[in-house]
């Protein structure tokens, strides 16, 4: 009769070895980035000029009408007739205007 022979293999696999993912964090980082078109120096300098200037001129805008509610409000506290009828005149142009903005929908 023919021999039966066994055999048995052990097989180890290690684990694949994974890198801390502070260094996994940055390495997809950094590949991630190089996928990035980035502007030319003339583009960046004008996107930064318009968001300069955009800038500029909503803190003129604000700090001018700032200045005008306070001037109302202030000439409501004192007592000015006028700055009432100011007063009152821009709260019924509000009140009108979202009544009128409400009514499109």
């Amino acid at each position: 009769m023919a021999k039966k022979t066994t055999v048995t293999t052990t097989t180890t696999t290690a684990a694949p070895r994974r890198s801390h993912p502070i260094i996994e964090y940055f390495q997809e980082t950094r590949a991630e980035l190089r996928k990035v078109t980035w502007p030319t120096r003339e583009e960046a300098q004008n996107l930064t000029m318009i968001i300069v200037t955009v800038s500029v001129a909503m803190a003129l805008f604000l700090g001018l009408l700032d200045f005008f509610f306070q001037t109302v409000v202030g000439g409501i506290i004192v007592g000015n007739l006028v700055w009432i009828i100011v007063g009152v005149l821009l709260l019924a142009g509000g009140i009108a205007g979202f009544y009128f903005n409400g009514q499109q929908e």
